[in-house]
């Protein structure tokens, strides 16, 4: 039976940004970053108010359309619960289309802020973290931006069956804990990209050789991440979709050739079109100034926990 949650609760999600594939683990590995959006909910008697502040502002709809109003319904919906109204504010810092998972966070932030309204009315009806990684990733259709922002930390993720009739694709993933020495540096363009287009760009088949090359440097990350950092360079190689966008993304391929160029571990961070590095010497100063001369924002992130609600 349906509870109605009663008016004038608030709660508030921090939800961090995230990176996916790490170069070989296409559509499995992640990452979260310390970048972070705010969603602050309010329940009220009545109706709708979205309100948007920072990035997106201007771009996102301010209403029952908007995708941390929907993350939010079907959280409610998930642990049967229901509000009368909403007042949603989204405070973000995340850029969107950039790859640094804007989306999943805005999921995961919807689903965690109703999660925490949920508590508020009665514990034994929240969602566990697995649940969250699969409400989120439904509406992602893949795991990996979406459970590293649930989860924290870096993330093996995967999926079941495909979605059928009786129900949605499962989806799952693990925790990793990031070895203490890696850094994790972005430089993010001024430009966009979209996912849906840098997908478009890959091929429906892969030769074996690619395939079973990939395998190998996926397995090699999980090592590299958590307890090799000085395998970094070769765990990040990759044959199944960077150089299959490159074409689509000529910034971003020239300083990810660059950096590996000075032996950082650089890759395309999600979709792109944003570059991320991961080392564990400091970030040489002369390649940031380089960077930001051409425009791109370098930014040192720390490795994030999974979004947290207050």
């Amino acid at each position: 039976m349906t509870q109605t949650l009663p008016t004038g609760l608030t709660v508030t999600a921090r939800v961090p940004a995230s990176t996916a594939n790490l170069g070989p683990g296409f559509d499995t590995l992640g990452m979260a970053l310390g970048l972070y959006d705010e969603i602050t909910v309010t329940t009220t008697a009545a109706g709708l108010t979205v309100r948007v502040e920072g990035e997106g502002a201007d771009d996102v709809p301010w209403g029952p359309a908007h995708l941390v109003v929907r993350a939010i319904e079907r959280g409610l919906e998930a642990a049967g619960v229901w509000a009368g109204g909403l007042d949603v504010v989204c405070r973000n810092v995340i850029p969107h289309s950039r790859g640094l998972g804007s989306s999943a966070s805005a999921a995961v932030g919807g689903l965690a802020a109703a999660n925490g309204l949920v508590a508020l009315l009665d514990p034994a009806l929240t969602l566990t973290a697995a649940q969250l990684v699969q409400l989120s990733s439904e509406f992602e259709g893949h795991p990996d931006n979406a459970s590293a922002s649930v989860l924290g930390g870096a993330v093996v993720s995967w999926s079941e069956d495909p979605e059928t009739a009786d129900g949605p694709r499962a989806f799952s993933a693990v925790r990793l804990a990031v070895h203490p020495d890696i850094r994790v540096v972005v430089l993010v363009p001024s430009e966009r990209s979209s996912t849906a287009h840098t997908r478009g760009l890959l091929p429906a088949v892969v030769p074996h050789a690619d395939a079973a090359f990939n395998v190998s440097r996926g397995a090699l990350a999980v090592v590299a991440l958590t307890a090799r950092p000085d395998l970094l360079m070769a765990a990040t190689e990759d044959r199944l979709h960077q150089s299959q966008r490159a074409p689509a993304l000529p910034v971003t391929s020239r300083w990810i050739a660059t950096l590996r160029e000075h032996g950082i571990a650089a890759v395309v961070s999600g979709a792109g079109p944003t570059v991320l590095a991961l080392t564990t010497e400091p970030f040489p100063e002369s390649l940031r100034r380089a960077a930001e001369s051409e425009g791109l924002t370098v930014l040192d992130l720390a490795v994030a926990d999974g979004v947290q609600v207050s």
